[in-house]
């Protein structure tokens, strides 16, 4: 849409100006430090950063209404920099220019109604937003969006060169990381750091096609992310983990989606995420409480932390009473979700601050956490993919989640649930394979349930010539075999001869 089209009250704001005054807070010690540097952990104390724009009241001179105009417009606007995350600039990173925007076409992925089926199947209305259509087939695209942009910008204002990305993945992170990387040529080059065994080959597959140096370590995600935390304290590299601040701005972007998906009436839903390293979700709650502020919703929605069992410290902090409620970490057993097993969630500090801020804004109840099995995820999954909608297995965690607060009462009348499925389901396609031929390792503790096995089916035609490599049927030889063929699956299928 040209810009003479758009509405005259918002014509000169559709390409927003860098401004805002983006700060480095410290949750721990609360200094704040200025944005002219990567900083991953407190310069004075090393507690978690948080990103907040110190000019934030700047939003509140506008009503609610006037942007949620803008933003609606904006989507029409012909500016490659604003098709993604960037979208929301004022609300997100305010002081990128669009000139140092990285885009590369992630961002506003479809939030999909539950077929009736599948409704009638769980008991309640819910969308699923479809995460996977990222680039990288991953939410973590969004972050990277926000975090290789600052970079980017960086490259450009202080002239850095040879900059080394590095982050710890369970897969999604690293093909983010090395694809949002390569877009800025030599100027950034990438390394991830992998656990080995616990990534599937498609996922493994993404950062050696971008080019990055891949590294296979021993032990889970956890450990990797020791490692990584101590390169960046050692050298001088990008931090690419969602203790990276600026990934975690990037990924508020869901958030606003939601919003603008549901025309900016959130009261009545209910959000479920997977956890994984707390960087999701942290970033959800964050995007909706500014949101809020500023007058664009109403009123919060309320969000769901949903856990495996096998990797469950955020649930089991939150299962326990207000006052009692103690962090430990987790050892993590194997989980389908891969991407969520994370027994020590980086951003949990980032977290608990955020989930406190939520209910004092919402009320109790306004956050919440719940735990599922390994079973459950596998066979909400395939329930998913059965009727309808290609998901994830943290996508099945998501659906396993509300199923299981709907169990436990936690879903309240007239709310609509919104799941989130972080990723493209072919990357986790392994499981699923190995569920329909009983063959998932015993570790996994999941059983194939035998109206949830599909397997293809060779066709035999005995005594009829058959086609095959190098072999060429006569005319009359293939007659017969395309009759016989198409009877023998019309058999199959119980299909009755046209009267």
């Amino acid at each position: 849409m040209k810009p003479e089209l758009f509405p005259e009250d918002i014509r000169d704001r559709i390409l927003p100006e860098a401004g805002g005054d983006l700060r480095y807070d410290c949750l721990k010690c609360g200094g704040s430090f200025p944005p002219d540097a990567l900083h991953y952990t407190c310069p004075a104390c090393g507690g978690l950063l948080l990103l907040r724009d110190h000019a934030e009241g700047r939003l509140r001179e506008r009503p609610g209404s006037w942007w949620r105009r803008l933003f609606d417009h904006r989507l029409m606007a012909n500016s490659q920099a604003l098709r993604g995350v960037f979208c929301y600039h004022e609300f997100l990173a305010p002081l990128i220019p669009l000139e140092d925007v990285v885009y590369l076409g992630e961002a506003h992925t479809p939030a999909v109604k539950a077929p009736e089926p599948l409704e009638k199947e769980v008991g309640a209305p819910f969308f699923v937003k479809l995460d996977g259509l990222n680039p990288s087939a991953s939410f973590k695209d969004r972050g990277m969006a926000a975090a290789l942009s600052f970079v980017r910008h960086l490259v450009r204002v202080q002239g850095k060169r040879g900059v080394m990305a590095v982050c710890a993945s369970t897969g999604d992170t690293s093909a983010a990381a090395a694809l949002y990387s390569a877009s800025l040529g030599g100027a950034v080059r990438a390394a991830v750091l992998l656990p080995r065994g616990y990534v599937t080959p498609q996922q493994l597959s993404q950062p050696l096609g971008a080019g990055a140096s891949v590294f296979e370590l021993p032990g889970v995600f956890d450990d990797c992310m020791k490692v990584v935390e101590r390169l960046s304290e050692d050298y001088d590299v990008v931090l690419l983990n969602s203790k990276n601040p600026w990934r975690v701005l990037g990924q508020e972007s869901y958030a606003f989606e939601v919003a603008q998906q549901f025309d900016w009436e959130t009261g009545d839903l209910v959000l479920f995420v997977p956890v994984g390293n707390a960087g999701n979700i942290t970033a959800i709650l964050g995007g909706l409480l500014k949101l809020h502020r500023a007058g664009v919703i109403e009123r919060l929605p309320r969000v769901t932390a949903v856990q495996s069992e096998r990797a469950n410290p955020v649930f089991r902090y939150y299962s326990a009473a207000p006052g009692s409620r103690s962090y430990e970490p987790v050892k993590v057993r194997p989980s389908v979700a891969q991407a969520a097993m994370i027994g020590d969630p980086v951003s949990f500090p980032r977290l608990a601050w955020l989930a406190q801020e939520y209910e004092a804004a919402r009320g109790p109840g306004a956050f919440q956490a719940v735990e599922v099995t390994e079973q459950d995820i596998m066979d909400s999954m395939i329930l998913a993919n059965r009727t309808g909608l290609t998901v994830c297995t943290q996508g099945g965690e998501s659906l396993a989640g509300l199923r299981a607060a709907l169990a436990a009462g936690l879903v309240l009348p007239g709310e609509t649930a919104v799941l989130d499925s972080t990723a493209h389901a072919l990357k986790f396609m392994e499981f699923q394979n190995a569920y329909f031929r009983g063959e998932l390792a015993a570790d996994y503790g999941v059983s194939s349930r035998p109206g949830n096995v599909n397997a293809p089916r060779a066709l035999e035609l005995p005594g009829i010539g058959l086609p095959a490599q190098g072999k060429t049927l006569t005319p009359e030889e293939r007659s017969v075999f395309t009759v016989a063929a198409a009877r023998a699956i019309a058999s199959a299928l119980g299909l009755a001869p046209k009267s």
